[in-house]
């Protein structure tokens, strides 16, 4: 069973990792089109595979509504990779890349914990293949390439204030969240961190080079004084963007402690972006491996619902297969626990708490899945807790099974993975929640009222203008990506379980051409997130022999 505080660094640090060539070599990548970072990690060049079979099952892994506690999502995903492997299926796992804002922040390393981690830990978590770095640089081209041509005379006619397009950081920081430019002309802007940007984006929904360059010059970064769309294709910024992401947009392979090959790739979050690994991550896989695992982030009220509304729709990748992790400690707190008091038996509490993942399961099943409970265990877990989530996962037909994989690895996640197994038998109806000629308006609305619970969309006077703007500019049919608070249905923190008579209110609408979708702010959510009290930062550092400590 999961224990709260797993010594995962040693675990990390004790495992035999194979060479990455060999990782290769048994996922079927040729020399050819393998670029080594290292004796452990490589990047693959999609361009050289052939062509491969049948595309792989994508088994999609999502969850309840999260709590600051900590479900171990990333943690199922690995163990049930590594126990699908283990019965003999052709397994590879794909996951988001980590950002450095939760890894210095509050949440510290996400690669996984215990026996199911992708590994080397360490430099996946830092700086990895300096993706993320190759992302906040083409961001930040584009941005001092818009200053730039207001500076030399603006002959775009850009309104600077109108420019939407704002630099990235792959740090919290708080500091930059407002920021006036005094170069060209003065205009009050701020950072977003590199996670949110339109750039990670596109980079993650792109399905080849062309298509990544296409999407980049499609940028708007804002608009001229009479009005109209300004793009970084107007720019002319599009080709040495591309240029810089040449290598950031090969999809990553790594392995698992037990050997599983792991693509991790491209790092949007969930509650401010789609929160999904890139395109070519997941349909590379499918390439390669006849089931892929990978993650939504946050619960399925955000990063499935964007998964399976945007990516499976922009990718052709939709899941054959649906998972939800639920824990214990997330159901207490749920059911009116507070976070200090989670160690504490409550059969009662995990009861009450029992509706939030009850309207996740129904959800799920509007998209024509029928879902597998993953109950993560932890140390704190008691028999008649546990018996009370089976015991609702019967009653309501639903498949169900405990896991253990953060210490028991493959073995912990066996049960589980010959659900999802039996799962991959059967043919889903995939029906995404709106059609694709949806307005803007008609998707929030179907959104909020259906996945959420609640009674409709107020929008803020600014909203409303952004949105008669949109409908001008014709891109009322792109998706909409709600950035809203992972910890409730609604648009507000407080609000646990499974709460009615709400209305989330959208204080702003961001088009991102580039990417297709249309970000709707809601609630106090940062695109620029802040540092906690206590850092994560203040618990690491680096031995003489460069072992780093602290990221767990």
């Amino acid at each position: 069973m999961n224990t709260e505080a797993p010594d995962d660094a040693s675990i990390a640090a004790a495992a035999r990792l194979k060479p990455i060539a060999e990782i290769a070599a048994e996922a079927g990548v040729p020399d050819d089109a393998l670029e080594p970072h290292g004796r452990h990690q490589a990047k693959i060049d999609v361009n050289r595979l052939g062509a491969g079979g049948p595309a792989g099952a994508v088994v999609l892994v999502s969850g309840m509504s999260p709590t600051p506690a900590g479900e171990g999502k990333s943690t199922v995903t690995v163990g049930l990779g590594d126990a699908l492997a283990a019965a003999g299926h052709r397994t590879m796992i794909a996951l988001r890349e980590p950002s450095l804002g939760p890894v210095f922040g509050m949440k510290g390393g996400a690669t996984g914990g215990g026996f199911a981690q992708v590994v080397p830990m360490g430099s996946i978590n830092l700086h990895f293949t300096a993706d993320f770095h190759a992302i906040t640089s083409a961001n930040n081209l584009l941005a001092a390439m818009v200053d730039n041509h207001i500076h030399h005379g603006n002959g775009l006619g850009i309104d600077p204030a109108s420019i939407t397009f704002k630099r990235v950081l792959d740090v919290n920081d708080r500091a930059l969240r407002r920021i006036r430019l005094d170069s060209g002309a003065r205009r009050e802007t701020g950072f977003d961190i590199t996670a949110a940007s339109e750039v990670m984006a596109v980079l993650c929904l792109a399905r080849d080079m062309p298509d990544l360059k296409a999407r980049l010059g499609r940028i708007t970064v804002g608009f001229t004084r009479t009005g109209l769309p300004v793009t970084a294709g107007d720019l002319e910024a599009g080709g040495a963007m591309a240029m810089l992401l040449r290598d950031a947009f090969k999809p990553n392979l790594v392995q698992t402690i037990a050997g599983t090959p792991a693509l991790v790739h491209g790092g949007p979050f969930a509650n401010i972006a789609h929160g999904c690994n890139s395109a070519i991550a997941t349909n590379t896989a499918r390439r390669l491996a006849d089931v892929v695992v990978t993650e939504a982030g946050f619960g399925a009220d955000l990063g499935a619902e964007k998964y399976l509304d945007i990516k499976a729709r922009a990718a052709d990748c939709p899941p054959t297969a649906v998972v939800l992790v639920a824990t214990v400690r997330a159901l207490k707190m749920h059911g009116g626990r507070a976070k200090d008091e989670l160690a504490a038996e409550d059969p009662a509490a995990v009861a009450a708490g029992l509706p939030n993942l009850a309207r996740h399961v129904d959800n799920v099943r509007r998209y024509g899945y029928q879902p597998v409970v993953a109950v993560n265990r932890f140390g704190a877990d008691t028999r008649e807790e546990l018996a009370v989530v089976e015991r609702f996962c019967a009653e309501n037909g639903v498949r169900c099974a405990v896991t253990e994989v953060h210490e028991r690895g493959a073995d912990g996640g066996a049960e589980l993975a010959r659900h999802v197994a039996a799962l991959l038998e059967e043919t889903p109806s995939f029906r995404p929640l709106y059609p694709r000629d949806a307005d803007v308006e008609e998707q929030l609305g179907a959104i909020v009222r259906t996945v959420y619970g609640g009674d409709g969309v107020e929008f803020a006077p600014e909203a409303r203008e952004q949105l008669d703007r949109i409908r001008a500019h014709g891109w009322e049919r792109l998706p909409v990506c709600i950035a809203k608070t992972q910890y409730s249905f609604s648009d507000d923190p407080a609000r646990l379980g499974a709460p009615t008579g709400f209305t989330v209110r959208v204080r702003e609408l961001v088009p991102k051409t580039g990417a297709g979708f249309i970000v709707a702010l809601t609630g106090t959510v940062m695109t620029m997130p802040g540092l906690p009290a206590v850092p994560a930062a203040e618990r690491m550092d680096v031995h003489d022999d460069g072992t780093v400590t602290g990221l767990f």
